[in-house]
């Protein structure tokens, strides 16, 4: 891969890749919410349907959560691999060329753990409210009976 594509690209690459997980994890997480707020559990007969219903689209909301920091380790390495390109290609080494390049290389990461933990935080709220809706259904399903 050519090394001024990547310096002209890196940033737009990764946080355009972060923007959209960010992007879809929080449509999903609002469908959940709305969902779980209008949900009749008195329609749903069977476990098994009202699993499905309940855990739909939260696996997209987890898979957010443990691959936007891989994301963001992804753009840092790069950083770093055009950090040390560049110092092979100028001969010198200017101690704050390098610190200046490992900053900004190391704001990928930060970037991908600033969408990560907002995700698994929403996805342990959602696998809460899952775990009292089916409580809660159980609970019907006892007293009808």
């Amino acid at each position: 891969m050519d090394m001024e594509f990547l310096k002209t690209y890196l940033d737009l690459m990764v946080f355009g890749t972060l923007g959209v997980m960010s992007f879809l994890m929080v449509w999903f997480a609002i469908e959940r919410v709305l969902y779980y707020r209008r949900i009749n559990l008195g329609n749903i007969h069977h476990a098994d349907e009202l699993n499905v219903l309940l855990t739909s689209n939260l696996t997209l909301i987890s898979s957010v959560g443990a691959n936007a920091p891989y994301i963001g380790l992804l753009g840092t390495v790069l950083g770093i691999l055009i950090t040390f390109y560049d110092l092979g290609q100028g001969g010198g080494i200017d101690p704050s060329v390098i610190m200046l390049g490992l900053a900004l290389a190391l704001k990928a990461t930060a970037a991908g753990l600033f969408v990560a933990i907002p995700s698994i935080l929403i996805y342990n709220a959602m696998l809460r409210k899952v775990d009292v809706l089916t409580a809660a259904w159980r609970q019907q399903q006892a007293g009808s009976q």
